[in-house]
């Protein structure tokens, strides 16, 4: 009986031992991310400018815009970097534009960039309710197009940098244009863009 319990002491110690730097060890990764934890950057579309919307050759259509989107970094400890970033508008969940490829971006702790990328000019397919139903909006002054943003992202505390991580934003714009404008338009309403990561 004594031999079972000789035995048991020092099991029973490793194991508490164990145990304890477990149990710390999560205590300390917990206070870890509550401190560095990462919060999503913001996208705000403050600007934009339409050079050229043909919807007159049907099942292509051409268009180039231009947004200028003012990207917020609200982390104090974190820094952003953005790797392959690309753009596109689409209108009723059809893309009007091919997707183009923005510079890598890297951006500071509790900073603003602003970013005016140009997009469009290759005609694209859609289709024919797209071409009628954005002629319509045209005709009528009021169109509404979605900007939307994909691409990766890495966040940097100190020396730390975290995997890659999927980045999709969406920014529904209304915005009054009237036939034959070209330039710049004005936004009806300037709202935040929808951020997943």
């Amino acid at each position: 009986m004594s031999k079972g319990k000789i035995s048991g002491g020092p099991r029973r110690a490793v194991c508490t031992g164990i145990t304890i730097f477990l149990l710390l060890a999560g205590i300390t990764l917990l206070v870890l991310w509550l401190v560095y934890r990462p919060h999503k950057p913001r996208f705000t579309v403050v600007g934009a400018a339409i050079y050229g919307l043909n919807t007159t050759a049907p099942p292509l259509m051409s268009a180039t815009m231009q947004f200028s989107v003012i990207i917020r970094n609200p982390n104090r400890r974190v820094s952003i970097y953005y790797d392959r970033l690309s753009a596109f508008v689409s209108y009723r969940n059809q893309a009007i534009t091919p997707q183009v490829l923005l510079p890598p971006l890297y951006q500071e702790k509790r900073s603003s960039v602003s970013v005016s990328p140009v997009i469009g000019g290759t005609p694209v397919p859609v289709s024919v309710e797209v071409s009628n139903g954005l002629t319509v909006d045209e005709a009528y002054g009021v169109v509404g197009l979605r900007l939307i943003f994909q691409g990766r992202v890495r966040w940097k505390a100190g020396a730390i940098r975290t995997a890659h991580y999927g980045l999709y934003v969406k920014c529904d714009i209304v915005m009054g244009l009237k036939k034959g404008l070209v330039g710049q338009v004005p936004l009806l309403g300037v709202t935040p863009c929808d951020v997943d990561v």
